[in-house]
């Protein structure tokens, strides 16, 4: 059987045009990624910024002041200089596990983002058990941190890699705790419906009244999790070094950097949709009537505002770690170890329980 000319040409044309259907269907998958992972770096830039002139002014000197003005490009220059340094690699370590770390730290954190409600329109991911793959997911970073220090082949590195996961696996259990109480309340394991959930009595509808000791727990816990000060006890330099960065020089070393600010900022979002009303306003409906609705409705003046209200409840919150930062010092490895098994598991155990039983009651 001879097939026309013609009927080839069109048959050929057909399937270049699927071709070009599949290519702008993975593009158009691409590019909301894209944006989140810029948008992120540039919230990652402005918090490296304000820690840097809320330090200044809790330590009355000078921030930094001469990269751009007020120094807002001073974080890009440390980034583009770190690009340009050399990359050392220990002569005797593990070469893969001492690459793959910082690696496997960052696009752990990364992938957190996907499930956060950025607005009641704008969530990569809105699934089902978005709040507990969160946590499954963050469970993953501190195995970079332990491969970091095992390859680095360096006492210090590897005494502050089991440090990191020693201290991750305490608070990841009354951080779970917490999050399990908020899904009680508000019968959903989904971010979407956890914010949702806080949006009727506005300002007074904030989970944060519901479960002000599953806050307190959270927002300790959530600092361990980062390794803030004065939870740090991974890096402390006056016995480890830097910890598990110790042998680590150029972007490799950058990526950690970028991975402790990831880690702040990601607490920071969860903080404000679990307790803070997500991208909610704080206005109580029987007040203003429909005004609680302006960030539901659709198209960009909407997700603007939710994004702008997620956004603004993120940073006022993150002046919180940063002050603690430069105020309370730093804990040893056994009062660290104390405070996560002794005091936040049965306190976060007893919130859960009692949110458990007022639930039951209410039935």
């Amino acid at each position: 059987m001879i097939i026309a000319t013609p009927e080839v040409q069109d048959i050929n044309s057909f399937s270049r045009l699927e071709s070009l259907q599949e290519v702008y269907g993975i593009l158009w998958v691409l590019v909301p990624i894209l944006i989140c992972v810029l948008a992120i770096t540039i919230g990652v830039l402005v918090i490296v910024w304000l820690e840097r002139e809320i330090s200044a002014g809790i330590q009355q000197r000078i921030g930094p002041e001469y990269a751009s003005p007020l120094g807002i490009l001073q974080a890009l220059a440390d980034g583009t200089k770190l690009l340009f340094k050399e990359n050392l690699l220990p002569s005797r370590g593990n070469s893969s596990l001492f690459s793959i770390g910082p690696s496997i730290a960052v696009i752990a954190i990364l992938l957190s983002y996907s499930v956060i409600p950025f607005s009641y329109n704008l969530v990569l991911a809105d699934l089902n058990i978005g709040i507990f793959l969160w946590i499954a997911i963050s469970s993953i970073a501190p195995i970079g941190l332990l491969m970091s220090g095992y390859g680095s082949n360096n006492k210090y590195s590897f005494l502050g890699g089991l440090r990191a996961a020693a201290q991750s696996i305490s608070y990841e259990i009354p951080l779970t705790l917490c999050v399990l109480s908020i899904s009680l309340l508000s019968n959903s394991l989904s971010t979407v419906d956890i914010v949702g959930a806080q949006s009727k009595y506005g300002f007074w509808g904030w989970n944060l009244w519901r479960q002000p000791i599953g806050f307190i727990v959270f927002l300790i816990s959530s600092l361990a999790e980062c390794e803030r000060l004065p939870f740090d006890l991974p890096e402390a330099e006056e016995e480890l070094v830097a910890g598990y960065q110790t042998e680590y020089s150029g972007i490799k070393f950058g990526l950690f950097y970028v991975a402790s600010y990831l880690n702040l900022l990601v607490s920071s979002l969860f903080v404000t949709v679990l307790y803070l009303g997500g991208s909610n306003l704080s206005i109580p409906d029987i007040f203003v009537p429909g005004l609680v609705e302006i960030n539901k409705a659709d198209g960009i003046f909407g997700t603007t505002i939710g994004i702008f209200i997620t956004l603004a409840k993120t940073y006022l919150f993150l002046f919180i770690p940063i002050a603690t930062r430069w105020t309370l010092p730093r804990l040893r490895m056994d009062q660290l170890l104390n405070l996560g098994w002794k005091f936040l598991l049965p306190i976060s155990l007893g919130n859960l329980l009692l949110t458990t039983s007022s639930q039951l009651l209410s039935l």
